[in-house]
C-alpha cells in the first residue's frame, strides 16, 4: 500500500524536481542573439506539462504566433543549403531551434484513404483546418466538399490581427488555404473557375480564391500574384470591378515594391502585390542535366528580378511591424502570421539546385527574422516546418546517377553532388511522401515533440492563441 511522505521525503521531491527542470532546459546558445534571457524563461515556463495560461490565469499562453513554411523542404533541402552556405558543420537559423519532432505528411483521398504523396494544398489545409483533404482541394472536406473553418479566419474572430506572407502569388495553395475555400487549386481568380464549378458566385459559391482572400481581409497580404487581382469579377456586389478595385474598397492600400510596403500606413490593411506571378528567385546557376554539369557556383543575384522586389526576410520584417502595431492594448491580443517559402518547391520541381538552395537560404533569413522577433516578444511562438519532402538527393562526388544531377562548389571549397530521378530530362520532378521536420520555440513549444499528424498543428496554434 501507498505510505503518506514525511516532511523530509518531501522536501528532497521537491529539490530533485526542481533540478531536473533545470538539466532537461536547452543551454543558451550564442546564436540565439538578442533576448536569450527572455527565451531562457519562457522555456521554463513552456516545459513540458506547463503552459504560460498555468501562469496567468485567463490569459492564453502566446500573444502571437508565426507559422513559417518551407514549401518542398524536406530533410535533403535543408541539408543540401546548410552544406551550400554554412558548410557540413555550420548551422543555419532554423537549426538554433532546439524543440524538434517530425510531422507526416499524407493526404487522403474522398473515401478517406491514404494517399501517401500530397500536393501543398491539401498538405496546407492539414494545419489550417486540422483535416486531410484531397491532393487539390482548398480548406474543404474531402468527402462532401464543404468548407472548413481555418486557423486565420479562427484568429481574427478571436480578435487576433492575421497575415499572409509568401513568395508564390497570394492565390496560390499554400496561403489559399488560410483564406479561401475552393473545390480546385486552379481556381484563383475569377477567370479561373473551370475546375470550380460549385464554388462561382453565380452557383450560391464564394468565389475565386482572391475574391475569398479580399472578403476574408487578413491585415498584410504581401505575395505576388498580380495578374489575378486584375481579373474581373463577373458576379455578385463587385461584378465588373476588377478584384484590385474590390481589394481597393474593402480598404487595402496596394504597395508594389519595396519603398511603397516600408512606407505603408499601420491603420489600414496592406496588400503586397510584388510580381505578376511568383517573385522571381533569388540565385541562379545551371539546371541539373542527365550526366551531370561542370562544378559551379552558384550565382547570387538574379538579373531578372527588380531591384525593388522586397526579399521574404524583408516582407517578414514589414509584416511584423504591421500586425504589432494592430496589437489589441485592450486585451493583450497579437497576431497570427503565415510566411511562406514558395520557390524551394518550385526550383525543386524544376531540378534547379542554385535556385533551390538560394530560395532554402532566403527562407532562413525569413525565420532569424521571426526569431529576432521573438527574443524581444518573449510570448510569441515560432514553428518552422514544410508541407511535403522534394525529390533532391545528395549523392558521393563520384556517383553516375541514371537521372539528372549537378555539382556544386560550396562556399567552404567541398563538391556536393545533387540528384533528381523522380523525372527524366524536361520532366517535372515530383514531391515525396516522407515524413518532414518541424521545429518551434516560445509556449508550447513542446507540442511539436516526437511524430505526429500534420494536422496537429492547428491544435497547437489553436491552444496558444485560446482559440475555440
Amino acid at each position: 500500500m501507498s505510505r503518506t511522505p514525511t516532511h523530509r521525503g518531501r522536501r528532497a521531491a521537491a529539490v530533485a524536481a526542481a533540478l531536473l527542470v533545470l538539466v532537461t532546459l536547452p543551454a543558451a546558445s550564442t546564436a540565439d542573439g538578442p533576448g536569450a534571457a527572455h527565451r531562457d524563461r519562457a522555456a521554463a515556463d513552456n516545459a513540458p506539462g506547463r503552459t504560460a495560461a498555468q501562469t496567468v490565469p485567463g490569459r492564453a499562453p502566446a500573444d502571437n504566433v508565426i507559422l513559417l513554411i518551407g514549401d518542398g523542404m524536406g530533410d535533403a533541402e535543408i541539408t543540401a543549403a546548410r552544406n551550400y552556405s554554412v558548410g557540413a558543420a555550420g548551422r543555419l537559423a532554423l537549426d538554433t531551434l532546439a524543440t524538434t519532432g517530425r510531422r507526416t505528411t499524407f493526404s487522403v483521398d474522398e473515401r478517406g484513404r491514404p494517399v501517401y504523396v500530397t500536393d501543398s494544398a491539401a498538405g496546407a489545409t492539414a494545419w489550417a483546418t486540422g483535416r486531410r483533404t484531397v491532393n487539390g482541394r482548398v480548406s474543404k472536406t474531402p468527402d462532401t466538399n464543404r468548407p472548413l473553418p481555418t486557423l486565420l479566419e479562427k484568429a481574427r474572430r478571436h480578435g487576433y490581427a492575421t497575415g499572409s506572407v509568401t513568395t508564390a502569388p497570394v492565390a496560390d495553395a499554400t496561403p489559399a488555404a488560410l483564406t479561401a475555400h475552393v473545390t480546385d487549386r486552379s481556381c484563383k481568380g475569377p477567370a479561373d473557375m473551370a475546375e470550380c464549378p460549385a464554388d462561382t458566385r453565380a452557383a450560391g459559391g464564394a468565389g475565386s480564391v482572391v475574391e475569398q482572400t479580399v472578403a476574408a481581409r487578413p491585415d498584410v497580404l504581401l505575395g505576388g500574384g498580380a495578374d489575378h487581382f486584375a481579373q474581373t469579377v463577373t458576379d455578385g456586389p463587385h461584378r465588373g470591378r476588377t478584384v484590385l478595385e474590390q481589394a481597393r474598397a474593402a480598404g487595402y492600400q496596394v504597395v508594389r515594391d519595396r519603398a511603397e510596403l516600408t512606407a505603408a500606413r499601420t491603420d489600414r490593411p496592406v496588400l503586397g502585390l510584388f510580381a505578376p506571378d511568383y517573385l522571381p528567385v533569388e540565385w541562379t546557376g545551371t539546371p541539373a542535366a542527365p550526366g551531370g554539369t561542370a562544378p559551379q557556383r552558384c550565382a547570387v543575384h538574379n538579373p531578372a528580378r527588380p531591384a525593388g522586389t522586397p526579399t521574404l526576410a524583408e516582407s517578414t520584417h514589414a509584416a511584423l511591424d504591421q500586425l504589432t502595431a494592430r496589437r489589441d492594448r485592450a486585451t493583450g491580443k497579437g497576431f497570427f502570421l503565415q510566411v511562406e517559402g514558395a520557390s524551394i518547391d518550385d526550383r525543386a520541381h524544376e531540378a534547379d539546385p542554385c535556385g533551390q538552395i538560394g530560395e532554402t537560404v532566403a527562407f532562413d533569413r525569413a525565420v532569424a527574422v521571426a526569431l529576432a522577433y521573438a527574443g524581444h516578444h518573449p510570448r510569441t511562438l515560432v514553428i518552422v516546418t514544410a508541407d511535403h519532402g522534394h525529390a533532391t538527393q545528395i549523392l558521393p562526388e563520384d556517383a553516375r546517377p541514371a537521372g539528372l544531377s549537378s555539382t556544386l562548389v560550396t562556399d567552404e571549397g567541398g563538391r556536393m553532388l545533387l540528384g533528381y530521378a523522380t523525372a527524366g530530362s524536361g520532366g517535372t520532378q515530383e514531391h515525396t511522401g516522407v515524413t518532414v521536420p518541424v521545429a518551434a520555440r516560445g509556449p508550447l513549444a513542446h507540442r511539436v515533440l516526437g511524430l505526429r499528424e500534420n494536422t496537429e498543428l492547428f491544435g497547437t496554434v489553436c491552444a496558444a492563441l485560446g482559440l475555440r
